[in-house]
């Protein structure tokens, strides 16, 4: 039995990308707003991990969005759940938080970045200016749905996969919990990663902030993915059998311990807590770091999806 094709099988690959995109366009955007707010100020947008994250954030969602679309049966009829919302569905109530999301995330881009661009426009394109001050004056309110929205999106990508019924893996309240860490975790690495291609000071207060975030993030992560597995294996049944299933020896057990535990997790906070006792911080550390919790984060989104559909009740 192929470890991608199997009987049961609702939702494939395109899932786990879209999933793992909304979730990392969340997670940027929640460590751009923690940046200009505790760090950076005014001045934010000169900075280039803020520069990564509003350029990661609607680019990323966008992005899964469009692979969504695509990805249904009838991708031409997508409008219609745009217009007709159903309070009983958890996917129509997603695309009403993707919705909400995207207008605050380019309000706020537009905020933070209206300095420049009212000081470009030097009198020129009088509509524009006057709608970037306007964006400067409900900054505060602007950030604040945001980033309830931010992190609501970064749940939702887990209440997606719960919508399955009948798959006791996927069928777990610790799940929408698991997928917002580890989103957020997804969101940080990119925004270092972009941030230091974009020539952005490997070492400076924007890395040292989040670096100090992430190491609290991932033993979190790993305190919830334990918990999640604990919870199935303890309820016994057809959870159980699910738990095993994943965790075993098969192609997807090594893809949890070596890719998602290994590489994912357990190597990224080795290389942190390294780089908090050494002197500096280099552009290869930041790059490296950061790539293996974006691989090992679209490892996870990929193996829960598909082990979750192994198992039936």
């Amino acid at each position: 039995m192929s470890a991608f094709h199997f009987e049961g099988l609702v939702w494939h690959w395109p899932i786990a990308i879209y999933l793992f995109l909304a979730g990392l366009s969340a997670g940027a955007v929640f460590f751009g707003i923690l940046l200009k707010h505790f760090k950076l100020g005014k001045k934010a947008y000169q900075s280039r991990f803020i520069q990564a994250a509003a350029l990661i954030a609607p680019v990323t969602v966008c992005a899964g969005l469009g692979i969504l679309v695509l990805d249904l049966t009838k991708p031409w009829d997508f409008w219609k759940i745009l217009v007709f919302y159903n309070a009983t569905s958890v996917m129509s109530m997603g695309v009403l938080v993707l919705m909400a999301y995207q207008m605050m995330l380019f309000a706020w881009i537009g905020a933070v970045f209206s300095a420049p661009v009212i000081q470009w426009c030097d009198g020129r394109w009088g509509l524009l200016t006057k709608g970037l001050i306007k964006l400067q004056q409900w900054e505060d309110v602007i950030t604040g749905i945001l980033l309830i929205l931010s992190l609501s999106l970064g749940a939702y990508t887990g209440f997606l996969l719960s919508a399955l019924i009948g798959f006791p893996l996927l069928n777990n309240p610790v799940l929408p919990v698991l997928f917002l860490i580890s989103g957020l975790s997804s969101g940080a690495a990119a925004t270092l990663l972009v941030g230091v291609l974009l020539k952005g000071n490997p070492n400076g207060i924007e890395v040292r902030f989040i670096h100090g975030i992430e190491i609290p993030m991932i033993l979190i992560e790993m305190a919830v993915l334990f918990t999640f597995f604990a919870g199935l294996i303890l309820s016994g049944g057809q959870s159980q059998v699910a738990a095993f299933n994943a965790l075993g020896e098969g192609f997807w057990g090594w893809i949890f311990w070596a890719g998602v535990v290994g590489l994912g997790l357990t190597l990224p906070l080795a290389f942190n807590l390294w780089m908090k006792v050494s002197a500096d911080r280099k552009f290869a550390y930041v790059a490296v770091t950061a790539s293996f919790s974006l691989v090992g984060v679209l490892l996870l989104r990929n193996f829960i999806l598909y082990t979750g559909q192994m198992t039936a009740t």
